[in-house]
Order: C-alpha cells, then sequence, then structure tokens
C-alpha cells in the first residue's frame, strides 16, 4: 500500500510537471550524461527535476570523440553547438585513457567555452559523520592555463619539458571572479594559494593580480599562503579558510583534499564559470566496475545541478531538491554503498523524489 501511495505521488507531481511546461517559460539546458556511472546518475538528477517541477529541458548530447580532417579527435560539433547555444550545461563523469595521444575531454571542454573558473563548495552535511565537522571552505581555481595549458615536448630521448603558462590577463579575471563570488556569497576572506617564494614568475605575476584585486576590494579580507602551508593547515583546522583562489594545478589538488574533508569527490559539487556561460559537472570518476547495477550515488551530479540551479536563478527550486537530498543523506535510510549503506541508486533517488512532492 506505502509503495502504491509513493507511486500515484510521483505520477501526480509528473503530471503537474507536464502541464507547467505548457504555462510557463521553460529554458533549455545541455545534458552530457558521459561514461560508466554517467547515463544513470543523470536520469536520476533527470527523475529529481521532473517531481520538483523545475522549468528545465534537457538537450541530450554525447562528447564520444570524433575524428577529424586532420587525423586527431575532437569534441563532436553538435555538442559545441548545444552548450553554445543553451550557454549552459550539466555533465556527468567522462573518462580519459591513459597514454600517448589521449587529450583529457573534460579540459577539451574548459578551453572550448573559456571555462576560466571552476568552483567547487565543500561542506560538512549534517547526519553524514567524518573526521572533521562544520567543514565550510570554497576552492576558485583557474581552469585554463597553468601546468594543464597541454604544452610539452620531448626534448631529446628521455627528457620531456612541459611548460607552466600563467598570464596576466587570466590570472587577473580568475582573481576578481573570486572577490566577486565572496560578496555575492557572504563570505569574508579571500586566500590565495601560492609558490611564488619558488616559481618567482609565473606564481609570482598569480599573486600579484590577486593582490591588485584584493585593493579594488577592501570589504573582503584578504591573506596569501603557501600551498604546503595551506595543505597542511587543512587537515589541521579547515575551518582557518573561507574562500581560496588559486592556479590551475593547485586548485585540482586542494579542491580534490577539501572534498576528502567532507566525504570525497561522491558529495561534492562543481561549477565551471565562464565568459558567456557555465558547465556544471560531478568530478568523480566513472565507476565502470558498478556501471549498470543500480549502486550509483547520484549526490555530486545533483548538487552539482543545485548550484546549476542557483546560477539560474532559480534558487527555490534549488532550495527544495537540496533540502530533500539532505534530509534522505541524514535519514541514512537509503544511502548508497560508497556512503557505508546498502540502498540502490534508483531507491536513494525515489527518496529524495518523496520527500519533494511530500513539502
Amino acid at each position: 500500500m506505502a509503495a502504491s501511495r509513493r507511486t500515484a505521488s510521483l505520477l501526480k507531481s509528473l503530471i503537474g510537471s507536464q502541464l507547467r511546461h505548457y504555462s510557463e517559460g521553460v529554458r533549455t539546458v545541455t545534458l552530457i550524461p558521459g561514461d560508466g556511472i554517467g547515463p544513470e546518475i543523470s536520469a536520476a538528477v533527470q527523475k529529481i527535476f521532473t517531481v520538483a517541477q523545475v522549468p528545465i529541458e534537457w538537450e541530450v548530447v554525447s562528447v564520444t570523440p570524433v575524428k577529424g580532417p586532420d587525423g586527431k579527435f575532437g569534441i563532436p560539433q553538435a555538442a559545441i553547438d548545444s552548450v553554445n547555444k543553451n550557454t549552459i550545461g550539466l555533465k556527468g563523469p567522462l573518462m580519459t585513457p591513459v597514454g600517448k595521444g589521449h587529450r583529457s575531454l573534460n579540459l577539451a571542454l574548459r578551453k572550448e567555452f573559456n571555462l576560466y573558473a571552476n568552483v567547487r563548495p565543500c561542506k560538512s552535511i549534517e547526519g553524514y559523520k567524518t573526521l572533521y565537522d562544520d567543514v565550510d571552505v570554497v576552492t576558485i581555481r583557474e581552469n585554463t592555463e597553468g601546468e594543464y595549458s597541454g604544452i610539452e615536448h620531448e626534448i631529446v630521448d628521455g627528457v620531456v619539458q612541459s611548460i607552466k603558462l600563467i598570464t596576466e590577463g587570466a590570472s587577473r579575471r580568475v582573481a576578481e571572479f573570486a572577490f566577486d563570488y565572496a560578496r555575492n556569497n557572504g563570505r569574508q576572506k579571500v586566500t590565495a594559494v601560492h609558490k611564488a617564494n619558488i616559481m618567482r614568475m609565473s606564481d609570482g605575476l598569480f599573486l600579484r593580480c590577486c593582490r591588485e584585486a584584493a585593493e579594488k576590494n577592501p570589504d573582503i579580507r584578504f591573506e596569501e599562503r603557501y600551498l604546503d602551508t595551506v595543505c597542511l593547515n587543512m587537515v589541521q583546522d579547515p575551518g582557518m579558510y573561507d574562500v581560496l583562489v588559486m592556479p590551475n594545478l593547485y586548485g585540482d589538488i586542494l579542491s580534490d583534499l577539501c572534498a576528502g574533508l567532507v566525504g570525497g569527490l561522491g558529495l561534492t559539487p562543481s561549477g565551471n564559470i565562464g565568459t558567456q556561460g557555465a558547465i556544471f559537472e560531478s568530478v568523480h570518476g566513472t565507476a565502470p566496475d558498478i556501471a549498470g547495477q543500480d549502486k550509483a550515488n547520484p549526490t555530486a551530479l545533483l548538487l552539482s545541478a543545485v548550484m546549476m540551479l542557483r546560477y539560474m536563478n532559480l534558487p527555490e527550486h534549488a532550495a527544495k531538491i537540496e533540502r530533500a537530498c539532505y534530509a534522505t543523506i541524514k535519514e541514512g535510510k537509503y544511502l548508497t554503498a560508497d556512503l557505508g549503506g546498502k540502498g540502490k541508486c534508483s531507491e536513494y533517488t525515489d527518496e529524495i523524489c518523496q520527500k519533494i512532492s511530500a513539502e
């Protein structure tokens, strides 16, 4: 009987969503399901959005690499056209084969759409116990250059040179973004993370741009810290930091460290903000070993989608989904295996839907 009531409630929400689609303006968002568990967790997010009556229509595209006239593999033109048209996308995990000749599709997407700032909030979730309580930090990572510029070559056999590219324009842009983000989200402090004591020219340039941005934003506290110092302090007392801004490689490492403080990448949202739009994504792996087995955890992609809703100025829908997600985690009844439970992806998703419907 309980199952029948739940099914009836979900059907009612689905029908209501369809009526809403025709009565209100609906915005199209590009959806890249991704590889491995990507299609499963993407379907879970779509179902939750439907029940929550979010005024979004999905345009599903694939970014499976295609071979161009020059023999190189790249993003399909249809996917590029979709993101350019819609300016907002949601992306599941993508697999990049390890080895020569395989370029990261995640990196290619960031470069293609000039997604210059990666934003990852890491916040403790009530009811999900980790070694740390009350973590609430945001890492902002310059997303287009640094060691990830892809400029490397073999000088002679056995000697490879990789170039770290830092430019004034990109550094200033992400520094100013960090201060704007802090102000718009009620944050008090921005910390520039660097190694300018060693890389005096490259990190020195990044740090100078952060200092200049700080001078323009005197209402936000500013500090400078070495990367190694931040890593040490973060595992001792995460409360020392608020918003951190840093070059590409440092951000990749430190954002994962921060995710580990709150339960891992399966609980961590991520957004890539550009000059003309944004792509929000789950940053965990494709988990091919459990793909298609109804074992995947959709939380990271769902919370990334919540970030997307706030970016789209849909705060009420974002808050409703977020409350239902956190309440489901707190109850602990349908947690997936990576969160220490025995629940299925479908059960976890249905429980979130049920909580949304009950509001």
